[in-house]
C-alpha cells in the first residue's frame, strides 16, 4: 500500500510539471559543448602488504621502469613488493576546462591487489581518445570500502579494490570544443518531433520568426541573432531561460527485482474487467521420533508426518471504463487491497490483452 500511494505522489509531480514547463537547459544541449572522457595506467604504492602478487607480471615491469627513471637500476626478477598495484585511471575533462583547475579521479586496480586502501597514487598522465595528454593525476586513493581481518576470519565492505582522489588531477590542456558561430545547433536529450517543434515555437516567440527550425525530432537549430553577435554567451544563456512543456511517449516501467512500478500521467487504460485471486497451496512435512516399549529390542524410528492445507481466497475483481487514467486504476487496484506483485502482473495481463496504451519496459 506504501508504494502504491507513491505513485499519487508521482503523478501529482507530473501535473505540478506540466502547468509550470521544463527549461530548456534541462531539455537539451548545445552540440560541440561536451565532457571528455580520459584515461591512464598508473601505480599505487604504500600498500599493506594488499598490493599485487607475483604473478601479475606488468606491475613489476612499470615499478622497474619508474625506478630506472630516478636513477635506480634494479632488474624485475629481483623485485617482489606486495606494497604496489597496476590500477587505471580515469577522469572527466569538462567542456573549456582550463589548464590548473582541478578534476575528480577514478582509481580501479587492474591485478590481483586485494585493497587500496591507504594507497598513493604516483604521477600518472591522463590521455584523451586521440592519445594527447589533457591531465596528471597523482595523491591518496579515497576508498568507500574496507578489508578487516585475515583469511578465513575477514569482512569486506563496499569495494575496497577501486577508489577516488578528489581534486587529484590537474588540467594540462584545454579539450577540443566547437566555438559557437552564427548558428547554435540544440541536441535534444530525448529526441522527440512534438518537442522539437515547441522548441523551435518557443524560440520564435522570443527571438523573432524564422530564428529556429526545427531540422528533426533531436535537432533544432537557431540563428544567432545580431546583438548577441560579439557576446553569444549570454545568447546561450537566455536559451536555457526559456520554458517548454516537453511531449512524453506513455510508458510503464516495471522493476520486477525491487518490485518498483512507474507510469506516466498519460497512461490510458482501454475498457476492461480486471479478476484478480490467490490459490495458496501448504505443504508442512514435520518428523517425530516413536519410542520402542521398555525391554524392546525394537530400535526408535522416525517417522514423518505430512499435512496438506490449501486455502484458495476469493476472486477481487475490478471494472475500468473507457479512457482511465493511470490514478483511477491505482485507486481501483489499491481499493482490492493489491500489493506490488500484484500490480505488476496486472499491469502485464493489461498489456497481453491490448487493454494498456503506452509501453511496457521491464527492467
Amino acid at each position: 500500500m506504501r508504494r502504491l500511494a507513491s505513485l499519487f505522489l508521482l503523478s501529482g509531480a507530473f501535473a505540478m510539471a506540466a502547468d509550470h514547463g521544463v527549461r530548456l537547459k534541462d531539455l537539451v544541449t548545445i552540440e560541440g559543448v561536451r565532457t571528455n572522457q580520459l584515461v591512464g595506467y598508473g601505480l599505487v604504492v604504500g600498500l599493506n602488504g594488499t598490493g599485487d602478487r607475483q604473478q601479475t607480471v606488468f606491475s613489476v615491469q612499470s615499478l622497474t621502469n619508474l625506478l630506472q627513471r630516478m636513477g635506480v637500476s634494479v632488474t624485475p626478477g629481483q623485485i617482489t613488493v606486495k606494497n604496489t598495484a597496476s590500477v587505471i585511471v580515469t577522469a572527466t575533462l569538462p567542456a573549456f576546462a582550463q589548464p590548473g583547475s582541478t578534476l575528480d579521479a577514478t582509481v580501479a586496480a587492474i591485478g590481483d591487489a586485494s585493497n587500496l586502501q591507504g594507497g598513493l597514487l604516483v604521477l600518472t598522465t591522463l590521455r584523451g581518445v586521440n592519445g594527447q595528454v589533457y591531465a596528471t593525476a597523482q595523491g591518496p586513493v579515497v576508498t568507500g570500502g574496507f578489508v578487516a581481518g585475515r583469511t578465513a576470519n575477514s569482512q569486506t565492505v563496499n569495494h575496497p579494490t577501486v577508489g577516488r582522489i578528489p581534486n587529484g588531477a590537474s588540467v594540462e590542456r584545454v579539450a577540443p570544443s566547437t566555438p559557437i558561430s552564427n548558428t547554435v545547433h540544440l541536441q535534444l536529450k530525448d529526441a522527440d518531433f512534438t518537442t522539437a517543434a515547441r522548441i523551435s515555437d518557443a524560440l520564435n516567440r522570443h527571438f523573432g520568426s524564422n530564428a529556429a527550425v526545427a531540422e528533426n525530432s533531436a535537432l533544432v537549430s537557431v540563428a544567432v541573432p545580431p546583438q548577441y553577435t560579439s557576446h553569444p554567451t549570454h545568447f546561450i544563456a537566455e536559451i536555457e531561460g526559456l520554458s517548454v512543456e516537453p511531449d512524453r511517449i506513455a510508458r510503464v516501467v516495471i522493476n520486477e527485482r525491487t518490485g518498483t512500478v512507474v507510469l506516466g500521467k498519460d497512461v490510458r487504460i482501454a475498457p476492461v474487467a480486471v479478476m484478480h485471486g490467490n490459490l495458496t497451496v501448504e505443504i508442512q512435512t514435520v518428523y517425530t521420533a516413536t519410542e520402542a516399549a521398555p525391554f524392546s529390542p525394537a530400535q526408535p524410528q522416525i517417522v514423518p508426518q505430512t499435512t496438506v492445507a490449501a486455502k484458495d481466497e476469493k476472486s477481487r475483481n475490478l471494472v475500468l471504463k473507457e479512457g482511465a487514467t493511470v490514478e483511477e486504476l491505482v485507486t481501483a487496484l489499491a481499493s482490492i487491497g493489491s500489493s506490488t506483485r500484484d500490480v505488476i502482473a496486472i499491469l502485464e495481463n493489461l498489456r497481453a490483452a491490448g487493454a494498456l496504451d503506452a509501453e511496457l519496459d521491464v527492467i
